[in-house]
């Protein structure tokens, strides 16, 4: 398993890249039926929530980890 801290780096980093990719899947869908449109941009929606999601996990579950390091070096 990666240490937490490589963990929370990949979700920011995907975190980043679905918010950056927004403008540029409207582009990418513009071509699609309305329905299509909407589902993708749905589907991308949903993945970056749960990207989010996963994100704020790994960071309350290192925050006992950081306290603790941060205590033993007091």
């Amino acid at each position: 398993m990666l240490p937490i801290e490589v963990q929370i780096e990949r979700a920011q980093r995907l975190v980043r890249m679905l918010e950056q990719d927004a403008p540029l899947l409207a582009i990418r869908v513009a071509e699609l039926t309305p329905e299509y449109q909407q589902s993708a941009k749905s589907h991308a929606a949903m993945i970056a929530a749960c990207a989010r999601a996963e994100l704020q996990r790994l960071m309350e579950e290192s925050a006992p980890k950081r306290r603790k390091s941060a205590n033993a070096s007091n």
